[in-house]
C-alpha cells in the first residue's frame, strides 16, 4: 500500500450533529495510508461544526457555507479533490473497516468500484443490499455509499447534475455506464447506512427523476422505461404500506429475497 494512489474521501453534511462523529471515525479507522479527507458543511445551525473541529487534525479540507443542495455540495468536494480516486460517504453513513484498501485493490483496471451495503435500523443490522451494475439501465442497482470513482471520469463526463434532488447519483452512474466506464464489484460490505424517513412526496419525486434520467440516456427505450416506472412505484409503495400496517417481518423477507441495491429514499 505504500505506493498506492491518493484517495479523496468527501463527506457532505448539514445539521448532522447526531452522526457526524461516527462517519468521521470510520474514515479515521481506515488502514489505507493515502487519504485526503474533505468535509463540506452546508452552513449547519446545530453543533455539527463544533464536533467536526474535534477531528480537525484528520480533515484535509473543510468548507462551511450555504449550498444549492446535495449535488452542489458533492461538486464542491470533488473540485477540491486531489486524489486519483474519489469516494463519497455522507454524514448518516459510515465505512466498514478496510473499505478503502479493498476499493483501491479492485480499482486497478477499472473506473468505478462498489460493494455491498449494510442497512441498520436503530442499533441493529437490518439487511445487506448487494449491488449489480449490469442492471443500471433499469434502476439504481449500485449502493452509492460504497462507490469509488476515478477522478478522470468526473473530468471526462462531468459532475453531479444540480437539477436532480433525489436521484443525482443514479444520473451520474448511468452516465458513466453508457459512456463505457468499467465497473467492478467488491463482494463484501464496504459501507453502512441508517434507515431514515423521507416523505411520500420525496420517494415519488425520486422515482420520477429516475424515469427522466433513463429517458435522457436510453431514449430508444422510452416505453420500457415508462413500464418500469410503474413497477418501481409498486415495488416501493407496497413495502411502505406493509410497514404502516406493522408487518415489518413481511417487508424484511421481501427485501431479502427480491431486493438488491435499489434507490433508497430514507
Amino acid at each position: 500500500m505504500e505506493g498506492g494512489p491518493l484517495v479523496s474521501i468527501i463527506t457532505i453534511v448539514y445539521n448532522g450533529e447526531k452522526h457526524i462523529a461516527d462517519c468521521i471515525r470510520s474514515v479515521q479507522r481506515q488502514d489505507y495510508p493515502h487519504i485526503q479527507y474533505i468535509v463540506v458543511d452546508g452552513g449547519s445551525k446545530d453543533n455539527t461544526l463544533r464536533i467536526i473541529e474535534q477531528f480537525r487534525g484528520s480533515i484535509s479540507e473543510l468548507i462551511s457555507e450555504k449550498d444549492e443542495g446535495i449535488s452542489d455540495a458533492f461538486n464542491k468536494g470533488i473540485r477540491l479533490a486531489k486524489g486519483e480516486i474519489i469516494g463519497l460517504i455522507n454524514t448518516d453513513d459510515w465505512y466498514e473497516d478496510g473499505a478503502i484498501s479493498k476499493a483501491v485493490k479492485a480499482m486497478e483496471n477499472n473506473d468505478v468500484v462498489y460493494g455491498d451495503l449494510r442497512f441498520w435500523k436503530g442499533e441493529q443490522p437490518d439487511h445487506i443490499a448487494r449491488g449489480n451494475h449490469q442492471h443500471l439501465t433499469r434502476e439504481m442497482t449500485v449502493n452509492h455509499p460504497t462507490v469509488f470513482i476515478r477522478k478522470s471520469c468526473y473530468d471526462r463526463f462531468g459532475l453531479f447534475d444540480k437539477q436532480f434532488k433525489c436521484a443525482m447519483d443514479y444520473d451520474l452512474l448511468l452516465r458513466l455506464k453508457v459512456n463505457g466506464c468499467r465497473f467492478a464489484c467488491v463482494h463484501e460490505v464496504l459501507a453502512n447506512m441508517r434507515w431514515g424517513g423521507f416523505s411520500d412526496n420525496r420517494w415519488m419525486k425520486g422515482v420520477k427523476e429516475t424515469l427522466a434520467i433513463k429517458n435522457n440516456y436510453l431514449r430508444s427505450r422510452r416505453l420500457l422505461n415508462r413500464l418500469y416506472f410503474f413497477k418501481q412505484v409498486l415495488a416501493i409503495g407496497i413495502p411502505r404500506y406493509l410497514n404502516r400496517l406493522g408487518l415489518h417481518g413481511v417487508v424484511k423477507v421481501y427485501r431479502s429475497r427480491f431486493a438488491g441495491a435499489k434507490r433508497v429514499y430514507k
